[in-house]
């Protein structure tokens, strides 16, 4: 649950409470529905209707009530917690670790240990930047619907950036250069995606880290969000991450090496910026740690 409290000030004075959620507030129109068909809007701790005008002094309580998600099992699964407050929940995922449940994966996903997490209060797990299940690092959890939305816009909006890092197969050409490669998934039904013309546009920034016996580490800023963008990008290059069994070589019993290094983003109440850092783990260290990086 989540409350917001306004005090209406002079120039809002004579609005209608709708007005007041999408000018103000900046709620979506689903979301103001959503409120209408429950109790979460008072005025003077009376429940009132949207079409209702408010005189300056008026209290305005707006409160998001959450459901528990369905079919989530909460498991008391451990969670590295980054960064917390009354709208987001940060964690360090861990890799080998799926963000959601699946048909044949209904358990020991961050949803289930989310869910655990808040146990005590009904809690809907939303997680608009989700991670793949090899790939560790940031992982925001939106704690109620209207950060969600914000976050989702965000992201949209290209606001929302992030910051990989991977060790790959292979050194690039260019150490530091712009992948521009549109995407599209190979077949209806697959997950693989492919380089095509007709796809999705999709550019991906990077930057050699270090060099190894064959190997790079390689810093990696997405522009866009398609699925696999990073994994297919560094394999068009010619330096697939590695352990990336879809777009370079598996390696039994190596995950595929990527790791969501940062997160930087506008909070979605107060709009100040917000960077969130998981520390890189072992296994992305090719000799050393470079002080800078």
């Amino acid at each position: 649950m989540r409350e917001f409290v306004l005090t209406i000030p002079e120039n809002l004075s004579g609005y209608d409470i709708k007005y007041i959620l999408k000018n103000h507030f900046e709620f979506s129109t689903s979301l103001i529905t959503a409120l209408k068909e429950g109790d979460g809007i008072t005025l003077n701790e009376k429940k009132e209707f949207v079409n209702k005008k408010v005189a300056s002094g008026d209290i305005l309580k707006i409160t998001l009530f959450d459901k528990a998600s369905k079919n989530i099992i909460p498991q008391n699964i451990p969670l590295d917690v980054l960064y917390e407050d009354e709208d987001l929940l940060a964690i360090n995922k861990p890799p080998k670790m799926p963000t959601h449940p699946s048909v044949y994966h209904t358990e020991n996903t961050v949803a289930n240990a989310v869910l655990y997490y808040f146990r005590d209060i009904p809690f809907t797990f939303r997680a608009p930047s989700r991670l793949d299940r090899d790939t560790s690092g940031v992982l925001i959890v939106a704690k109620n619907a209207f950060s969600a939305e914000r976050l989702s816009s965000a992201m949209k909006n290209g606001e929302f950036q992030k910051e990989y890092v991977a060790v790959c197969a292979g050194i690039p050409k260019d150490a530091k250069g712009i992948i521009s490669a549109p995407i599209k998934r190979e077949k209806e039904g697959i997950i693989k995606r492919v380089i095509a013309h007709d796809g999705k546009s999709a550019e991906t920034h990077y930057e050699v880290i270090d060099e190894y016996n064959g190997l790079s580490l390689i810093r990696l800023f997405p522009k866009t969000g398609r699925t696999h963008q990073i994994r297919l990008h560094l394999s068009y290059i010619g330096t697939p991450i590695y352990g990336d069994f879809l777009y370079g070589k598996e390696v039994l019993g190596e995950r595929i090496r990527l790791h969501c290094r940062s997160v930087r983003f506008p909070h979605p109440i107060t709009k100040k910026p917000v960077k969130i850092t998981a520390p890189t783990p072992p296994d992305m260290v090719l000799r050393k740690i470079i002080e800078a990086f």
